[in-house]
Parts: structure tokens; C-alpha cells; sequence
């Protein structure tokens, strides 16, 4: 070979060299995740998230790549993050904190798998079952949404109740499904129920004041990302209106009184 061609030769393969290394490398996956809640409050949950990815054998930074959205306790935000993990064009996207991010998620992708822990996935409209949820969406229920009636039970075993406030925020998908059932339980056992609707921060303190004019002996507040959130200035407001209170939340089982 003339040393013309052996040049031209080692140039051409040297060239080459980076495009069939990057050809080679493997391409990290990535993982969306979406949460309603605050990256703050939720910690413990992505925690657990990339724990449970270790334990298959993904870890962040090394095999697998996480894009985080947290809406901050704005719902709004949460169609746009969707979209955006959509067209990022992540492996799968895992959804959290009630139903409003595994909705927006279904809306936002019919291809991308979406992997969920909600409340009732069925009554939010989120699969049609869950034997065949059909489409790209699967998950956990936890189904805290029927257990109204054992709370309003255990209020009872507190005290004698004749009204019983339920706190739910009018923009959580599946909060009637529970509404419905203690009006059913209340009925039953001859008790009054008084819906207090609060879909912000702002709100809560008008319905503290709306169960005080209605006499309300006891109150329930619904699971959500919104009395998560205030879950402290919930317990407060009870203490000071001397009302037996059960909140379902994250990591919390109290009564105020």
C-alpha cells in the first residue's frame, strides 16, 4: 500500500471510530414521573420510587435516567408537565398523588405505559376495570375512598353525633364516590350530613366557619393533595372548634379534638 493510501486509510477509520462508539453505547432509559404534591412533602415517596427501581436493577445516573415533575399543589400545572413528558418520549410515566396527574398523564400519551397509585380508578373514569384496564394505563388502588362509613363509625365511638361535616374538594375526580356513601351511612343511623367543598388554601377557613354555624358534631376530610398539604392548619382549625376530626392522609392518623 503507497503511504498516500495508508494515510488517507487511518484518517478515514480514525473518523469513524467516534460514530461507532456511539453507535454501540447503550441508550439510558428514562423514566417519567409526575406528582401533584411538592417535592418536599413527597420526598419519602421518590425515595421509595428509586429504591424499588435499585431493587430491579435500574439506578439513577447509572442504567436509568429520571425526569422529575412536581406540580407544587397547582393542578394546573399538571397538563403541561404531561405534555411535556410525552414529548420527551419517556419509557413510562409514573404518576402520583391522586387521580388529576394519572388523568393528565391519559390525556397527554395513548402509547406511553402509565403506571399509577390512586384512590378509585374507576370511579375517577382513569380504567374501566381492573381486571382488563384496557389502553396504557395500569397500577395500585388503594380504594381509601370507601372507607367513609368506618370512619364516621369510629366517630361515633368517640362521641354522640347527630351532624357530621365531610371536608372534599370539589375537583378531586373520584371524592363523590365517598360522599355518596355517607350520605348512605348517615341516613342509615338518623344523621345529618354537611358537605364543606375547598378546592385551595383559601377556602378552608370559610368552611371551618360554615361548620360552625351548621353545629356539626364531627368532621371528615377526604384524602387529596390539598388537605395533605394543609394537613396542619386542618388539625389547628379542629382544635379550636372543639370538633372530633379523622383525616386520611400520607403518613398521618390523628384526631383532633
Amino acid at each position: 500500500m503507497r503511504r498516500r493510501d495508508f494515510i488517507k486509510a487511518i484518517t478515514a477509520s480514525a473518523t469513524a471510530w467516534p460514530l461507532v462508539a456511539h453507535a454501540q453505547q447503550q441508550v439510558m432509559p428514562v423514566v417519567g414521573f409526575l406528582n401533584g404534591g411538592t417535592s418536599k412533602q413527597w420526598a419519602h415517596l421518590a425515595t421509595a420510587f428509586r429504591r424499588g427501581l435499585r431493587e430491579m436493577g435500574y439506578t439513577e445516573g447509572q442504567n436509568v435516567a429520571i425526569e422529575y415533575r412536581w406540580a407544587e399543589d397547582q393542578p394546573d400545572r399538571l397538563p403541561p408537565m404531561a405534555d411535556e413528558l410525552a414529548h420527551r418520549r419517556v419509557g413510562v410515566i409514573a404518576c402520583g398523588g391522586g387521580d388529576l396527574p394519572v388523568l393528565a398523564a391519559k390525556n397527554a400519551t395513548t402509547s406511553i405505559p402509565i403506571v399509577f397509585t390512586t384512590g378509585d380508578p374507576i370511579g375517577s373514569g382513569i380504567v374501566k376495570s381492573l381486571n382488563r384496564p384496557e389502553g396504557n394505563v395500569t397500577g395500585v388502588a388503594s380504594f381509601t375512598v370507601v372507607t367513609g362509613s368506618k370512619r364516621l363509625s369510629l366517630l361515633r365511638d368517640l362521641k354522640r353525633v347527630t351532624a357530621v361535616a365531610v371536608l372534599t374538594n370539589p375537583k378531586n375526580p373520584s371524592g363523590h364516590i365517598e360522599i355518596e356513601e355517607l350520605q348512605n351511612a348517615a341516613r342509615a343511623n338518623g344523621e345529618r350530613l354537611i358537605v364543606l367543598n375547598a378546592s385551595s388554601e383559601l377556602d378552608l377557613s370559610p368552611a371551618f366557619v360554615r361548620l360552625r354555624e351548621q353545629n356539626a358534631d364531627g368532621l371528615l376530610v377526604q384524602a387529596g393533595l390539598l388537605f395533605t398539604a394543609q394537613r396542619e392548619k386542618i388539625v389547628a382549625q379542629a382544635a379550636d372548634h372543639a370538633v372530633p376530626t379523622s383525616i386520611l392522609n400520607e403518613n398521618l392518623s390523628k384526631w383532633a379534638a
